[in-house]
């Protein structure tokens, strides 16, 4: 629609409408955020990009390095080449803790995914050990409650893999499952949730 801007009674009603909208800034704001995303999709990245200019953030690393994986050490690598040197870097799956921490860096989690399969190992998962969904659960209950009451500003980063192919393996299918289950709990625990695709992280809530 073209409008005449002359025509008051037109510019006054686009006023009107304007501030009765509902429009979201597509950046990141305080408080605690989950951006999802596929592999490369550009969710690190985006996150990384939220907490430019902070002198002082507490990136957090869930993974642990395989000096044996070589394409493991260059991924780890690409990521460390990316932060800024004064970011400090804290390897634990011990998220409850930073979260709760009289600490006010902001603090980037990097990721979800891979705190939930070393999770998974330790509560014996992967090879049905007794009780290990209950082990599972209490450490996801945990999570969801530290970021119920964080004071921190906090962005966790996973993936999400449940729009693809059903997995051929059991593993697999279990993986995804939980993964699913977690990322969902995540999500309403946060004030802000985030999907990125091929670089363009888009606010869903």
């Amino acid at each position: 629609m073209i409008i005449d801007p002359g025509d008051g009674d037109a510019l006054a009603l686009l006023e009107r409408l304007a501030e009765r909208a509902s429009v979201r800034p597509m950046l990141h704001g305080p408080g605690t955020a989950l951006v999802l995303g596929g592999a490369r999709s550009g969710k690190s990245t985006w996150a990384e990009q939220q907490l430019e200019g902070c002198e002082d953030v507490e990136y957090v690393a869930t993974s642990i390095v395989d000096p044996d994986d070589a394409e493991w050490v260059e991924r780890v690598a690409l990521h460390r080449a990316r932060r800024p040197a004064g970011w400090r870097t804290t390897e634990t799956v011990d998220l409850p803790a930073v979260l709760g921490a009289d600490d006010a860096a902001p603090v980037l989690v990097d990721c979800l995914a891979v705190w939930l399969d070393r999770v998974l190992f330790e509560s014996g998962a992967w090879d049905d050990a007794e009780g290990w969904r209950g082990l599972v659960e209490e450490r996801v209950s945990a999570l969801v409650a530290a970021l119920s009451t964080t004071r921190r500003d906090v962005i966790l980063v996973s993936n999400e893999v449940g729009q693809g192919i059903v997995p051929a393996t059991a593993s697999g299918r279990l993986y995804r499952d939980e993964l699913g289950r977690l990322n969902t709990r995540v999500a309403a625990a946060v004030d802000e949730v985030w999907f990125c695709t091929a670089g363009v992280a888009r606010r869903l809530r």
